[in-house]
């Protein structure tokens, strides 16, 4: 236990010479708050690559179809096939595992020609055709009116959902878009609601000049029949969608008459495996800067480990005295480690904080900026904090480790005679 006599005595060794000190502490300083900004740093890029899936369900893929690769009971190599509507209620069926299974199809594209007038307004914006649980997939902020719903579907209403692109590009400010009416591809639809995706990076310029209709209403008014360009796929909770796509992909080639090892003719891009390798990239980032710091914190370690031994040095002939009026090795020993305890957690703290403070200013700058590509809210979590306090204390009892063994191995005859 700590007492009042103690503390002096430690407090009067670390002041004794104050710029030894000070330059030790800083080793301790240095490394713990390189350690804390290295994972706070990785946290930040984490962030920012995961937010370019945007809002989409990470437990999802999109599935199209490509040419087939092999012949198939009297059919062609490089035959191409389109997914039908009845292809969705049978992967509903047939595949119970799956929550969300949303059909679509597109037209245009906001780089390409103008489809869409109002008035004397022309723009070219991408046209969708979903299904009201495609909004459950890929969360969206409705602004204004509501989303797509089944009474539309089922009615194969000419209702639409614009994005805040093509609400700049087709009216004027202040004007009432609720209820007004677009031209998309020579057909008159009614706006419903506005929208703009949450929290999106990456295609967000895409995505905003992006208009949603009824899947019914799309492929009735453009002529589709009952074809599907694609479809995105969410798998229930507990369950990956990487677990059962190979499920999906049989089910697939049995219904359209693809050979069972023909891997190209089903095209798919699994967001759950490639939020999955993300991850694991940075699990791995997280723990090359705990290594980096473990690595800058053990130079710090070293430095007060050699401190400690020269101060023992130029104590010996106290050290002697105190053996010598009686002082056990265990209370010399306690005295030298506390003392490089003290020295190590406080220098440690103050580098935590000064960390802290540089995320701080990270953040409000990133605030003030705006969003920066791959990078946003750089933190680090709680248990980093209890980690690195575990480690200084660690860090501290080894420190003092040597001198304290080296000091209590002094015999008190030979201590004093030392001048």
């Amino acid at each position: 236990m700590f007492n009042k006599d103690r503390w002096s005595e430690i407090i009067e060794a670390l002041n004794a010479n104050k710029i030894r000190t000070l330059l030790t502490a800083f080793g301790v300083f240095w490394g713990i708050a390189i350690l804390v900004l290295l994972l706070a740093l990785t946290n930040g890029l984490r962030n920012g690559v995961t937010a370019d899936f945007g809002d989409f369900a990470t437990n999802s893929m999109f599935m199209w179809t490509q040419g087939t690769s092999k012949p198939y009971k009297g059919l062609p190599k490089n035959r191409y096939f389109n997914y039908k509507i009845d292809d969705v209620d049978a992967l509903k069926a047939e595949v119970p595992e799956l929550k969300y299974v949303s059909p679509r199809n597109q037209l245009g594209g906001y780089q390409g020609a103008n489809n869409v007038i109002r008035g004397t307004k022309t723009g070219a914006f991408q046209i969708y055709g979903d299904y009201p649980e495609f909004i459950k997939q890929k969360p969206m902020d409705i602004l204004q009116g509501r989303f797509i719903n089944y009474t539309d579907i089922n009615a194969k209403r000419k209702v639409c959902v614009i994005g805040p692109d093509v609400v700049n590009g087709l009216y004027d400010k202040g004007e009432d878009i609720i209820g007004s009416y677009i031209k998309i591809n020579g057909v008159n639809f009614m706006v419903v609601g506005t929208f703009k995706i949450s929290n999106s990076q990456g295609n967000s310029e895409e995505e905003a000049n992006t208009v949603f209709i009824p899947f019914t209403t799309f492929n009735q008014a453009f002529n589709f029949g009952d074809i599907v360009g694609w479809m995105a796929i969410t798998a229930n909770d507990q369950i990956s969608i990487t677990a059962v796509k190979e499920r999906i992909f049989t089910l697939m080639r049995t219904r359209h008459k693809i050979h069972p090892e023909d891997v190209r003719a089903i095209g798919h891009f699994d967001l759950s495996e490639q939020f999955g390798r993300i991850n694991g990239l940075f699990n791995i980032l997280s723990v090359v800067g705990y290594f980096v710091g473990a690595l800058i914190l053990m130079s710090g370690i070293i430095g007060i480990s050699n401190i400690m031994l020269i101060v023992v040095k130029e104590r010996t002939k106290e050290i002697g005295v105190r053996r010598a009026l009686g002082a056990t090795p265990w209370s010399i020993k306690s005295q030298i480690l506390q003392e490089s305890l003290i020295l190590t957690i406080l220098s440690g703290m103050v580098g935590i904080s000064f960390a802290a403070l540089v995320i701080w200013v990270m953040n409000t700058v990133l605030d003030n900026v705006g969003p920066v590509e791959n990078f946003a809210n750089p933190s680090v979590g709680m248990q980093v904090v209890f980690t690195a306090l575990i480690i200084l204390v660690v860090s501290g009892l080894l420190a003092g480790l040597i001198p304290a063994n080296s000091a209590t191995k002094m015999k008190p005859v030979d201590a004093l005679r030392i001048e």
